[in-house]
């Protein structure tokens, strides 16, 4: 660790304001310093910023810019604690802490273990903690707390991923491109359309060989686009052979301009299983359209089932099994998510010794978006009329359950290399004792998914994260927060850096939101209902 840096924020320094420098090498004007928190070692001009925008020199002083992230299980006094004590309020503030007469509210108090800053409901995240990358210092923090009666410690970073990418699931039936595709971002390739699943596309997007395989241009729209998403924000797409595409986690994506508004509800054969006793006497065929199974209703089981007769209906494309049709058109942004227009392309015709005139034919699309009511004439030519109430009820129950087009984003990031030695300097019991349950991994106090196989591979639902968690480096590389929450006592067992644990008093006494006028802080969100608490003593913890 250099004099004029100190970003690792070990016990007696600060981790986000750092004390004033002088710079080290004669070749650097005197109102720089040097910054020491990645390898490119920015010279950072007096009132600027570093390349990653993370760290600045305000006044010859090192500083992180961003605040760090706290958490708490409620926000109902974020920065003043009042817990009862001995027929008094203490009411603790940061460190500080002064005691105002309340005896007869303190009566109604559960008696105070003396916790001040009630530290069981207290977490902090990596996001804004720093990083000591490439880590042969400990991590930034290494907090300790008591959560029930068991004494934890949380090991508090932020990584620089290489190794990382963002898996995004489209729910739409529009075609945007075919597998293997590249997507390119301004013109560069940033990742790759991947298999489709029920209701929704796949990209692939990020990735080391994006990052650091291809030209500079490559991997610093890469890791701008990565950014843009893991901080949900919008990005927009093209997609080769295909469309474009703006998606954003939380949001409806955008498909050649249109927004989409509806996930499908099952391809066209579940569609005429779920919807057929409810258009049973409505109707004498139905067909819905879908690029992936077109379905028939009389041919289906279903319709067997209901004893309804054939209707005589000719459908293009390859039959898989009775009612199910393979390939009736290519993949498109139109019906069902083929290229078609008009839903009749599809017929190839009727049989004249089964089809009758007046025959009723309804054909929908997989959404209920798309529906048209067709009468056979004595041609037996499918005539456009006006839809019957009853069958219209019923496309509008399909349309009722599909669920609404959403844009989901997942950052896939591996957490090995030199990360691991901010824990213990025997990194493989860290890996070890993750996949023994014995430690639950999160970023920014979101659950992480760890990927079985060898390795520390997680996977994490940007949306569970609090805003702005991600940051890059111009390696490039992409800067997320990770945190790694045990017993004492298992940390101790993976030869933890057991001297460098504080407690969270002292963490929250310590850094630049500490310091009169210090141009960062702390922020304090509460935790999203929807994720646990990181450092709750459960099953992941025994």
């Amino acid at each position: 660790m250099t004099e004029h840096t100190k970003t690792d924020g070990l016990p007696g320094f600060e981790p986000q304001m750092l004390e004033r420098a002088k710079p080290r090498s004669e070749r650097m004007a005197g109102d720089k310093i040097e910054c020491n928190a990645c390898p490119v070692l920015c010279q950072i001009t007096a009132g600027r910023s570093g390349a990653c925008d993370r760290y600045a020199n305000v006044d010859g002083t090192l500083v992180r810019v961003d605040p760090v992230i706290l958490l708490r299980k409620t926000l109902d006094a974020p920065d003043s604690v009042v817990v009862p004590f001995s027929g008094r309020q203490v009411l603790a503030s940061g460190a500080a802490g002064r005691t105002e007469e309340s005896g007869e509210h303190a009566a109604a108090q559960p008696e105070w273990n003396g916790d001040l800053l009630q530290s069981g409901e207290v977490f902090i995240t990596g996001v804004g903690s720093s990083t000591t990358y490439p880590d042969y210092k400990p991590a930034p923090f290494i907090v300790a707390s008591k959560v029930d009666g068991v004494d934890m410690v949380t090991v508090v970073t932020e990584g620089i991923f290489s190794y990382c990418s963002f898996k995004v699931k489209i729910d739409t039936d529009r075609y945007l491109g075919p597998e293997q595709a590249n997507v390119r971002y301004k013109g560069e390739v940033v990742g790759h359309v991947t298999t489709a699943e029920y209701g929704s596309q796949m990209l692939s997007l990020g990735g080391v060989h994006h990052l650091t395989g291809g030209s500079k241009k490559e991997g610093r729209l890469t890791v701008e686009m990565m950014q843009l998403l893991g901080n949900k924000k919008a990005a927009e797409l093209a997609i080769d052979g295909g469309s474009q595409v703006v998606i954003q986690a939380g949001r409806a994506p955008i498909v050649n301009g249109i927004e989409e508004r509806r996930m499908r509800v099952g391809c066209g054969s579940a569609t005429i299983g779920i919807f057929a006793k409810q258009l049973f006497g409505k109707v004498d065929e139905v067909i819905v359209v879908d690029d992936h199974i077109t379905g028939v209703l009389t041919e289906h089981q279903a319709g067997r089932c209901l004893d309804i007769p054939l209707s005589g209906v000719k459908i293009r494309g390859r039959k898989s099994t009775p009612g199910r049709y393979f390939q009736v058109a290519n993949p498109g942004i139109g019906w069902g998510g083929t290229d078609i227009a008009d839903p009749l392309s599809i017929i190839e015709g009727w049989d004249p010794e089964t089809a009758r005139p007046g025959l009723r034919l309804l054909m929908t699309s997989t959404t209920g978006e798309h529906a048209v009511w067709f009468v056979l004439d004595e041609n037996l030519k499918p005539v456009e009329q006006a839809m019957p109430p009853e069958v219209q009820k019923v496309v509008g129950r399909i349309g009722e359950n599909c669920e609404p087009s959403l844009t989901s984003v997942l950052f896939l990031g591996g957490a090995g290399g030199s990360l691991r030695a901010g824990v213990t300097e025997n990194p493989v019991l860290l890996t070890r004792s993750i996949k023994r349950a014995l430690v639950n991994v999160t970023c920014g106090g979101a659950p992480a998914y760890v990927w079985p196989g060898g390795g520390i591979t997680i996977m994490t639902d940007v949306m569970r994260m609090p805003d702005n968690s991600f940051g890059t480096v111009p390696t490039p590389a992409l800067v997320a927060p990770i945190e790694f929450t045990m017993k004492l006592a298992d940390f101790q067992a993976l030869g933890g850096h057991m001297e460098y644990i504080r407690s969270l008093f002292s963490a929250l006494d310590t850094g630049a939101w500490h310091n009169e006028g210090a141009p960062t802080g702390r922020k304090w969100l509460q935790q999203p209902a929807v994720n646990a608490w990181p450092a709750a003593v459960g099953p992941m913890l025994g």
